[in-house]
């Protein structure tokens, strides 16, 4: 039971948030109960939208970024996001189960996104503090720094909706899937 009052629709959120909903709602065909809940503050909902529309414009694929999910989810323990991320990285950037549970993991089967994914992880599991030689992998597996600032980005986005999830203990509106471990 989620610990805020999430709108229960579009019209019972703040007006500022109905049009960032609808858009919402036009992209996804549903509005899953994350954007619900941060549209509670406009301007929340509003910050959330635009870095991940800009992120979404950046130059990694769709797959590594949901790869990058799941290892965030995983490493900060939220259900929500793991579930959500496993019915995206499974019906919308076709991941397999056995890629999936690499992603976990903190790695990939794919051996790119494999590098993207342990540095993300990383990231995650030090709070940033990594060291040059984890820029230097992560540089020799192909990655610009362009797209090193996009997944410290996605590492960080990912954590602010894993805290949010975790904070209001946000009702799982995803196939339920559940954390193997906290790290």
């Amino acid at each position: 039971m989620s610990r805020f009052v999430i709108p229960a629709s579009i019209d019972a959120a703040p007006a500022a948030s109905r049009p960032l909903l609808e858009a919402v709602q036009k992209q996804l065909g549903s509005v899953p109960n994350l954007f619900r809940l941060v549209a509670v503050s406009p301007q929340s909902l509003e910050g959330y939208l635009g870095l991940s529309g800009a992120l979404a414009g950046g130059s990694l694929p769709a797959p590594t970024r949901e790869r990058i999910a799941l290892a965030v989810a995983e490493i900060n323990g939220c259900g929500y996001c793991l579930s959500a991320h496993t019915y995206l990285g499974r019906n919308l950037a076709r991941l397999d189960d056995a890629e999936i549970a690499a992603n976990r993991s903190g790695r990939s089967n794919d051996l790119k996104a494999d590098a993207a994914v342990r540095f993300a992880a990383e990231i995650a599991r030090l709070r940033g503090h990594v060291d040059a030689s984890s820029l230097q992998r992560v540089r020799e597996a192909g990655y610009t720094d362009a797209q090193l600032i996009e997944i410290v980005l996605h590492v960080a986005l990912n954590t602010w909706t894993n805290y949010v999830n975790e904070v209001a203990k946000t009702d799982v509106d995803f196939p339920v899937v559940e954390v193997r471990r906290v790290a």
